[in-house]
């Protein structure tokens, strides 16, 4: 896994080498929230409000709101609006209620028209006001609401009573009178009284009537996600997915970058770096020609993001004596071999380059012989008359295991790996001087794709 830091210069990288890529995904992704539109038809919703007259505490309030979205409220609401194929079950997923401040029961509906979600609001409040009304005691088949009416006749009927009985008794001014009709009087005054503490003392009478407060606005938008925001929804996802795909594959890139690890991997030498000039346009070989990698090239996903840009190099002749520098450290290190099998892996299209011109730069001493190898079954031609085999390859190119398999099988070919050269690509100046073709004696040999040979 990579320990390198993400940066915002990574994710520009992303961006500038992925960006056909990452436009296609975008596409995409819009794509599938306009399908997700027309599987999730378009939902309106719109409010009503109730208010609750009177001194309310919070959890009473949320009561209320209880009561308002209740099985016993939305079915009464769905026999009322009698809408085909919608039951109260589907009603309740469409129904909801807050408490607001004010003492106000906010009561939402959403439907698939605005007209039918401004008659579930409106039909809601209604409900829930005349069901509130009759647990409060404003209905008339509970027995505990129709006491408090029977004890008031009962109390005007006594009042009746008493009035008969102040005008029977005696009319005269005689002590026995007097006190019969006062007494009467204050019994008259202390019912009113009891009956006075009764209305201010009774839930019904502070907090029934509930009202509600207009009907609901019919609504002129979609209630979210819209069809819009599921378009541009998808398109963000799938380009945030995209990036973030690249950056976890580069966390856990497990390709070795530098030159220790490299060669401790190899088992070898490290005798130096070269340069090749980066190619305007990439020469395609015959097995890049397939449907699937034109359709990489065409996203732009034929060549890796994540290595840094090539730094500008000096002139051909400056890149031409570090080939010259590596040869002259395979003569010091070998200096009776006169052939050497240049192992390339296969793939890398720099390090095959890079192998050509190490082969012309030799000028045939050593006699170097170019094949290329397979990382993913390796197999090393026999040794015949080669003193050894040169491995040549691309940084952050290939794992520890890659060419931990490519050591063993040079081992199985009986070839000593007697160095490494890496390379590199770099921009080459347009004022860049051509060293002309290299001497006859210098051609390079063909590069054996492929090769089989048999282990020791």
């Amino acid at each position: 896994m990579s320990e390198d830091t993400i940066r915002l210069v990574t994710i520009g990288r992303i961006f500038r080498r992925r960006r056909r890529l990452l436009a296609v995904l975008a596409v995409v992704g819009a794509l599938v929230g306009y399908g997700t539109s027309l599987v999730f038809p378009p939902r309106y919703t719109t409010s009503a409000s109730v208010l609750l007259p009177g001194q309310w505490e919070e959890r009473e309030l949320l009561t209320q709101v209880d009561i308002a979205t209740s099985s016993t409220v939305v079915d009464r609401v769905a026999a009322t609006l009698g809408w085909r194929g919608v039951s109260g079950a589907e009603l309740r997923d469409r129904v909801t209620a807050k408490a607001a401040d004010g003492n106000i029961i906010k009561i939402s509906g959403t439907a698939d028209t605005p007209r039918r979600a401004q008659q579930l609001s409106d039909q809601v409040a209604r409900q829930f006001v005349q069901f509130a009304a009759q647990i409060a005691g404003g209905g008339t088949d509970s027995e505990a609401a129709t006491a408090p009416e029977a004890l008031r006749q009962q109390v005007e009927e006594t009042n009746r009573r008493i009035t008969d009985l102040a005008n029977a008794a005696d009319p005269g001014q005689t002590v026995e009178s007097v006190q019969a009709r006062t007494a009467l009087e204050k019994l008259r005054t202390s019912l009113e009284e009891a009956m006075t503490k009764l209305d201010q003392a009774d839930p019904a009478a502070d907090k029934a009537g509930m009202v509600v407060m207009g009907p609901a606005a019919r609504p002129t938008g979609e209630a979210p996600p819209t069809r819009m925001q599921l378009i541009v929804g998808g398109a963000v996802l799938f380009f945030l997915l995209a990036v973030i795909g690249h950056l976890a594959a580069a966390r856990m890139n497990r390709r070795l970058r530098t030159e220790p690890e490299i060669a401790a991997a190899l088992g070898s030498t490290l005798l130096g770096t070269v340069d090749v000039p980066e190619e305007p346009r990439r020469a395609h070989r015959p097995e890049d020609r397939g449907l699937r990698a034109r359709i990489r090239r065409l996203l732009g996903a034929d060549t890796r993001w994540d290595l840094p840009t090539p730094q500008r190099s000096g002139d051909e002749a400056g890149r031409r004596i570090r080939y010259r520098r590596v040869c002259a450290r395979l003569r010091d290190r070998l200096p009776a071999a006169r052939r050497l099998l240049v192992v390339v892996p296969d793939g890398d299209e720099i390090a095959r380059r890079a192998a050509a011109q190490l082969v012309a730069e030799a000028k045939s001493d050593p006699l170097l012989r170019v094949v290329e190898v397979s990382v993913d079954r390796p197999i090393v031609p026999d040794r015949d008359t080669e003193s050894g085999a040169l491995v040549v390859l691309s940084a952050d190119s290939w794992t520890a295991e890659e060419l931990a398999g490519l050591a063993e099988a040079c081992a199985d070919g009986r070839h000593e790996v007697v160095g490494i050269v890496l390379a590199g690509t770099v921009r080459a100046r347009p004022t860049t001087r051509s060293a002309g073709p290299p001497p006859d004696n210098a051609t390079p040999a063909l590069a054996v794709r492929g090769a089989t040979g048999g282990s020791a």
